[in-house]
């Protein structure tokens, strides 16, 4: 199948996981996963519509961003390390990975440089799995609240991965943790903190993602093999 017909694909299937719980499909994001695929591939994803981009990888999106045409929105979606910051704090819309309050500093340190706020997301590491970053559930009211002190970052909600070979109702429950998560800190109405997003749901699982809520699925064999 051509990139074209895998988008056409990945829509269908996330407007019928939107219906069968009942939610309109534009409030899923599709973010388009380009790690590892060439400006070209990428641009043929912009090309028919994709205009959020997700990169894991600091040194493989400054490489691609002057090489990616169109009016699009680069996040920044794997391990972001605090050396690093500088390079991408003018270039991406989103941080999907912050997990340390010394990431969270730096964030705040180098885009107060710029005069600008940047929209972060915490990593939640709902399944417990030891390869995997991100705050215990346990601890993640907390962490939000202290990433909020910083005026240069905005909390705008959470990310988690689920296993990748794990079983559907695993999945399932992983991420129904995560939105019950959210709900939990949105109904206290902290100041600097919304929970507008969940990014859960990958090219394995982002149908189950959509079911317990997910507002952005994060895709990428699923688009471009």
């Amino acid at each position: 199948m051509s990139i074209q017909e895998n988008i056409r694909k990945v829509q269908q299937n996330i407007a019928e996981a939107c219906e069968k719980c009942g939610r309109d499909p534009s409030e899923v994001m599709l973010l388009a996963v380009t790690k590892n695929h060439t400006p070209e591939e990428i641009n043929q994803v912009v090309a028919s519509g994709i205009t959020n981009l997700g990169e894991n990888r600091v040194q493989e999106l400054m490489s691609k961003y002057d090489l990616v045409g169109g009016d699009v929105k680069w996040h920044l979606i794997g391990h972001l390390q605090k050396n690093k910051v500088k390079y991408i704090a003018d270039k991406v819309v989103m941080i999907h990975s912050v997990e340390s309050l010394s990431l969270a500093e730096e964030i705040n340190k180098q885009c107060g440089k710029l005069g600008r706020t940047m929209d972060v997301l915490v990593e939640i590491n709902v399944s417990g799995e030891e390869s995997k970053h991100g705050i215990t559930p346990g601890d993640a009211e907390d962490f939000v609240k202290s990433v909020a002190q910083y005026p240069c970052v905005k909390v705008r909600g959470l990310m988690t991965m689920a296993p990748k070979y794990a079983e559907t109702d695993e999945i399932r429950n992983i991420f129904a943790q995560l939105y019950k998560i959210s709900v939990d800190i949105r109904e206290k109405k902290y100041d600097n903190i919304s929970m507008d997003y969940l990014s859960m749901g990958m090219s394995n699982d982002y149908m189950i993602a959509i079911g317990e809520g997910s507002d952005i699925v994060r895709v990428g064999s699923a688009l471009f093999i």
